[in-house]
């Protein structure tokens, strides 16, 4: 009689030549890949907080901006005095300043509350007023006192993208908005254009 003594279970067992071992690290080919997409990741990571940064840069100089025009409206409507902004399209400055003297012309150091520069990504346009005057150069004022402004109408600004926005107020209400892109300004209509009731 024969008795077969197989084993039950049996473990595996490599090959010992070398197509059998396996290595404990990564290969060089592994490596490579890895460095790749994490080279991706970091590269795509700087590109939306460059672009990120860069809006912001813009938001925040458009809101300085803003709050420095409602800072006159609101400061003329509550103590009485004049305040003029100064919008220097040349120049990509601003100034706001309060109207002490007799000479308009002239801007005192003691006269100036706010003065702001615009910079790469954050471009001034042209600026019209809501009489229809327009400048794309130069200086444009706008003085504001106890019954409001007396010119209104609107900054329009490039992002770095080149794509307007526009700061608009009037002589009517307290507002200042900003506005994507380049709206017309409301402007008075005549007779001819009213359509009878």
């Amino acid at each position: 009689m024969r008795i077969c003594s197989a084993p039950i279970s049996r473990r595996f067992e490599p090959h010992p030549g070398p197509a059998g071992r396996r290595a404990g690290g990564f290969t060089l080919v592994e490596l490579i890949v890895v460095v790749s997409i994490l080279a991706l990741l970091v590269l795509m990571a700087q590109l939306n907080l460059f672009g990120t940064l860069q809006r912001s840069t813009f938001r925040s100089q458009i809101q300085g901006f803003i709050s420095a025009l409602r800072m006159a409206s609101t400061g003329a409507a509550e103590t009485g005095h004049r305040y003029e902004m100064i919008v220097d399209v040349g120049e990509q400055t601003y100034l706001l300043r309060e109207i002490t003297g007799s000479n308009l012309a002239e801007v005192y150091d003691e006269e100036i509350i706010v003065e702001g520069q615009f910079g790469g990504s954050c471009h001034v346009s042209y600026v019209e007023f809501d009489d229809g005057e327009y400048t794309n150069d130069g200086q444009a004022k706008f003085r504001v006192g106890h019954a409001g402004w007396m010119y209104a109408g609107k900054i329009v600004f490039l992002d770095e993208n080149e794509q307007p926005h526009t700061v608009a107020f009037s002589r009517l209400t307290p507002m200042i908005q900003l506005i994507k892109g380049d709206p017309e300004l409301m402007r008075p209509k005549s007779e001819r254009e009213v359509p009878p009731l």
